[in-house]
């Protein structure tokens, strides 16, 4: 017998009552999941958001790198020629000492090699903003945003652009979905950038002009073929690929329970920061051993490049010859090496990459939402 509505019941159009027409009717209810869409977004668009993340993210993270070099220095100067890493939070790029452990003048020493006396990282951070200038956290940063600002722009566009294509739809469709879309959309993306990597890799060597580096290039093709503007992509893909399908299937699993459970199209700029933390967090442990792998192998191949410790015939040890050592010289610890530096690096830049650039797209979604409902 239907019941009255005596002002505390709910009403007929309610969340509730939605659910007791499910009861009957065996269909989901529309309220009791996310909303079923949302505007498309332009190519130019995703761009825009991807590249607006791509730069915050880089001016978050550079200091906190530019101070962990300054830190190894201190305790070890490096010698003439030696490469070392340089992140931006986006890409890692590879870079070589020019003066080793000569006196230096503070005034024309690189970046990495002025002195000073640091107590730890908050320590170095005040005393170079204090005694060289704030500016002089993000050192290095302008050249790597060239090779890593458009690498982040491409990647993050063509997620989205292959799973839309694919007709991924958040909470719905299944998670292979976005591992397949993360994983081919950063062999794409490092396949593209890696000879333009190579090739700044190769002008720190030596001030080149442009006839120069043409020369240079030309040389290298004839000598070794096209795949050596390659050079160092496999290990690159190792550990890249299975980071990427890692991190997206993570994130969006955890995107489409955070938007299954409050009813909202997109989740909030918290949501996202948390769910990209922990997503980068999973991906950046399980990829470990190919980090690791493809550290050693950066730092051989810019060695080789700048001629600093092998001859010309010296050839770069193999992915798997390298696993091989580690593994012989420190079993399985050797393959995780480095792991805690690493997700303090990664868990970060992944929130905030991650977080931002989800803003940016429910900027251009609202704004698309307005310019629809006025038509």
């Amino acid at each position: 017998m239907p019941r009255e509505n005596d002002g505390h019941s709910e009403p007929r159009g309610s969340v509730a009552a939605a659910r007791c027409d499910d009861d009957v009717s065996g269909r989901p209810a529309v309220a009791a999941g996310p909303p079923q869409h949302l505007p498309p977004l332009t190519p130019v668009q995703q761009m825009v958001s991807s590249g607006t993340g791509a730069f915050l993210t880089a001016l978050f993270m550079t200091p906190l790198d530019v101070v962990k070099i300054r830190l190894q220095t201190q305790m070890k100067p490096m010698a003439s020629g030696q490469c070392f890493l340089y992140c931006n939070g986006l890409m890692d790029h590879i870079c070589t000492c020019i003066n080793g452990k000569e006196p230096v003048i503070t005034t024309i020493a690189p970046w990495y090699k002025r002195p000073g006396q640091f107590n730890g990282t908050v320590d170095a951070m005040f005393k170079i903003a204090k005694n060289e200038g704030i500016s002089k956290l993000w050192s290095g940063l302008p050249p790597t945003l060239l090779m890593a600002v458009p690498a982040t722009v491409l990647y993050y566009t063509c997620y989205d652009q292959l799973k839309e294509w694919m007709g991924y739809q958040n909470g719905k469709s299944s998670m292979l979905i976005p591992m397949a879309s993360g994983g081919l959309a950063r062999v794409f993306a490092v396949t593209v950038i890696s000879p333009l990597e190579l090739v700044r890799t190769k002008m720190q060597s030596r001030p080149l002009t442009y006839n120069e580096l043409v020369s240079c290039i030309r040389t290298a093709i004839q000598d070794e073929g096209w795949l050596s503007l390659w050079r160092g992509l496999g290990p690159t893909l190792l550990r890249d690929v299975p980071f990427s399908m890692i991190l997206w299937v993570s994130y969006e699993y955890m995107k489409a329970r955070v938007c299954l459970k409050y009813h909202r199209k997109e989740p909030t700029f918290l949501a996202s920061f948390l769910a990209g933390a922990v997503s980068g967090t999973v991906a950046a442990v399980l990829t470990s051993p190919f980090d690791v792998v493809k550290t050693h192998r950066q730092i051989e191949l810019g060695e080789a490049m700048f001629n600093t410790k092998k001859d010309s015939s010296y050839r770069a040890s193999s992915t798997w010859h390298i696993m091989q050592r580690l593994y012989a010289e420190r079993g399985f610890r050797g393959l995780f090496a480095g792991i805690s530096p690493r997700i303090a690096k990664v868990t970060p830049a992944c929130a905030m990459m991650i977080s931002t650039y989800e803003a940016g797209k429910a900027f251009f979604h609202k704004r698309n939402e307005g310019a629809l409902s006025l038509t």
